[in-house]
């Protein structure tokens, strides 16, 4: 959708209303000054009651911090109903009322509309950059803010693992919830630490890891940099083929290339927007066997059958929208516990994941998002 009449009427009053309230009041409400993850200060009058979303996917970083971040959205771009349905349907399903929250793009930074956003009468944009608007786009930026929206920034995609903390401890200052923002933060980084630390003591030896992202969709292969989702493999205590060879933050390598460094380890990427393509299908209601039995016939491919890591079975999926979600230290333990078998062997990313469902998460993960062809016992 993009505007029902009711919308519109409701929009437009609050627009109205936010014109006419006296100086005074709104002199009343508590200004503060935060700092953003593009090191930009900003000042914010809460209580923040309407925010317009730059990427629809963010609503699920929201719902870490707030019990109904539905109610908060004035407007939203409509990338997460158009790439991931099932989790759309999920939200949908607890909370009805998002199927009347105006969209205000398509999912891209030319699609975002600023004329939709503003008629929403929001308190605050909430850019990331991903699917939306980013810092280049300037002319966005000085519209909201010349019509007194101010204007933050979080990042979960380009540097995820530098600034998933201070995204969620700015959500947590503008809509006065620091406390549930904490609660996420100790969560990854109790996990992220146990990690970064056991590595660091022990010193092991590190795998050759190939990340085939949207694995099976195209000839292999497309891979990630040193950036986005291929930052985890260093963390987790692997080395990353492709961040040899690109200096992007995605790009394709060829097949001749990966068959002469012959990694240890393959890592297919998938997701649902992989459905009916013949690639790795992951994520919210998909189950593990599907999954496996997808992934084996992408690693029995010519090329790729010829791989060690295939020949040794050290072959796993992984989903592949964890490269841009506020979770992301499930993907760590579960990168780590493949690289390093044993000195990981008691880190159990299901086990976290069902600790996310029950105490984090306003709609719990249900679905496969990741897998082994060969996997731990007890595991996946």
């Amino acid at each position: 959708m993009t505007f029902s009449r009711r919308t519109l009427l409701r929009t437009g009053a609050a627009a109205a209303l936010g014109t006419l309230l006296p100086r005074r009041a709104r002199a009343a409400r508590d200004v503060i000054t935060v700092t953003d993850v593009l090191g930009r200060r900003v000042e914010i009058a809460r209580p923040v009651k309407r925010i317009v979303l730059g990427e629809g996917r963010q609503l699920i970083t929201l719902a870490l911090v707030h019990p109904d971040p539905v109610s908060l959205l004035a407007g939203w771009p409509g990338d997460l109903v158009r790439q991931d349905k099932v989790t759309y349907g999920q939200y949908r399903e607890k909370f009805p009322a998002i199927a009347d929250i105006p969209i205000v793009g398509r999912g891209s930074e030319e699609s975002f509309s600023i004329e939709q956003a503003l008629a929403t009468a929001p308190d605050v944009a909430i850019l990331s950059g991903g699917y939306g608007p980013s810092i280049r786009s300037k002319e966005t930026i000085a519209r909201f803010e010349a019509a007194g929206v101010p204007v933050v920034f979080i990042d979960l995609i380009a540097k995820p693992l530098d600034n998933i903390v201070p995204s969620l401890r700015l959500l947590g200052r503008l809509l006065g919830r620091e406390e549930a923002a904490e609660k996420v933060v100790q969560f990854n980084e109790t996990r992220t630490g146990r990690i970064r630390d056991r590595l660091a003591a022990t010193r092991p030896v590190v795998p050759t890891v190939l990340m085939n992202a949207h694995a099976g969709l195209n000839e292999c292969c497309n891979a990630p940099g040193r950036a986005t989702i291929g930052a985890f493999i260093d963390v987790a205590g692997g080395h990353n083929i492709a961040a040899d060879v690109l200096k992007t933050p995605f790009g394709p390598i060829g097949l001749e290339y990966v068959l002469g460094r012959d990694p240890e380890i393959y890592v297919g990427t998938g997701g649902q927007h992989l459905a009916g393509t013949g690639g790795l299908v992951l994520g919210p209601g998909v189950d593990a066997a599907e999954s496996r039995a997808r992934l084996q016939e992408i690693v029995s491919r010519p090329g790729l059958a010829d791989l060690s890591a295939v020949r040794n079975g050290r072959v796993h999926g992984l989903w592949h929208l964890f490269g841009n979600f506020p979770l992301n230290v499930l993907a760590l333990e579960a990168l780590a516990r493949w690289f390093h078998p044993k000195l990981f062997g008691d880190v159990d990313p299901d086990a976290s994941l069902a600790v996310a469902n029950q105490t984090l998460l306003a709609v719990p993960m249900r679905g496969t998002y990741w897998v082994s062809l060969n996997p731990p016992p007890g595991g996946r």
